[in-house]
C-alpha cells in the first residue's frame, strides 16, 4: 500500500473519485495506486501532486530510483534563487522566513551583526516563534576562539571581530531563558553562514579575504530526492554538536 498517498488524500479530504477526476482516470485506477503501490504515468503524478499540494517524489519515492536524471533535477529544483552578495537578499525575504517558520529556525554565523540590523525586533520575533512552537537554535562564534582570530586576520578586520560578536550577543540575552530556544558558541572554521527556516535555508558561503556580506547567497528549499538543502542542514548539526551553550551572562 502507498501510505504516503493514502495519508495525503485523507488529510486533504480527497476521495478516490476526486483524485480520479483530477487525473482523468477511473476510480479503480486510483485504487490500484493506493492499494498496490503502482506508480502512475508522469502526467497523472503531476495532477495528483498538484491536487494534494505535495511533491510527486514524496508521494512516489520510487520515481527517483528509476532515473539518475530525476535526482539531478531534484537538486536543481531545490535552488530557488542566487544573490550576488548577501546585501542583495531582500529584507522582505528575511522577515517572511522568520515570521512564517513553524517548526525550526537555525542560525550559524560568527557575529551575525547584520541579522539584527535587518530585523531590528529580531529578539521579539524569535520569542514569538518559540511561543508558536518553533525550536530556535542560534550559533555564534566564540570570541575567544582561534577560529575567530584567524578570520579576523584573513579579512583584515583589525582585531574587531571578537568585539562584534560580543556586541551581537547582547541582542539575544533575553532568549536564553526561553524553553525552545538555545544559544551556543562555536570555535569551528566557518565555511558558510547558514540560516534555516523549516525546509528553506539561506547559504552564504565565504571566500578567502572577503567579508561575508560581499559573498553570494543561495536560497534552497528542501525537496524529497534532493540533497543540497540536507547537505547544509547536516553541516549545521555537526557544528552545533561541538558548540558550547551560552547562558547569556558571560561575553
Amino acid at each position: 500500500m502507498n501510505e504516503r498517498l493514502r495519508t495525503a488524500m485523507l488529510r486533504h479530504g480527497v476521495a478516490l473519485e476526486d483524485l480520479a477526476e483530477a487525473c482523468g482516470v477511473e476510480a479503480k485506477t486510483v485504487e490500484r495506486w493506493v492499494n498496490t503501490g503502482r506508480v502512475p504515468h508522469r502526467r497523472h503524478r503531476w495532477a495528483a501532486a498538484k491536487l494534494l499540494t505535495a511533491d510527486e517524489t514524496y508521494l512516489w519515492p520510487d520515481v527517483l530510483k528509476q532515473s539518475s536524471t530525476r535526482k539531478v533535477e531534484a537538486n536543481r529544483s531545490e535552488l530557488l534563487e542566487i544573490y550576488p552578495d548577501r546585501a542583495s537578499v531582500p529584507r522582505e525575504l528575511w522577515l517572511r522566513l522568520l515570521s512564517e517558520a513553524q517548526e525550526r529556525i537555525d542560525v550559524l554565523v560568527f557575529s551575525g551583526t547584520f541579522y539584527a540590523q535587518t530585523q531590528p525586533k529580531v529578539a521579539r520575533m524569535l520569542a514569538e516563534a518559540v511561543e508558536r512552537g518553533v525550536t530556535v537554535r542560534l550559533c555564534f562564534g566564540d570570541p575567544t576562539s582561534q577560529a575567530v582570530e584567524i578570520r579576523d586576520r584573513e579579512e583584515r578586520l583589525g582585531r574587531t571581530l571578537a568585539a562584534k560578536i560580543r556586541s551581537s550577543l547582547t541582542y539575544y540575552r533575553e532568549l536564553t531563558d526561553l524553553d525552545g530556544c538555545e544559544v551556543r558558541l562555536h570555535g569551528t572554521t566557518l565555511y558558510a553562514s547558514l540560516f534555516r527556516y523549516d525546509d528553506e535555508i539561506l547559504v552564504n558561503p565565504h571566500a578567502y579575504g572577503e567579508p561575508a556580506s560581499a559573498n553570494p547567497t543561495f536560497h534552497f528549499r528542501r525537496l524529497d530526492g534532493g540533497t543540497l538543502a540536507d547537505h547544509y542542514m547536516a553541516s549545521f548539526d555537526r557544528v552545533w554538536a561541538e558548540a558550547v551553550p551560552w547562558s547569556g551572562t558571560e561575553i
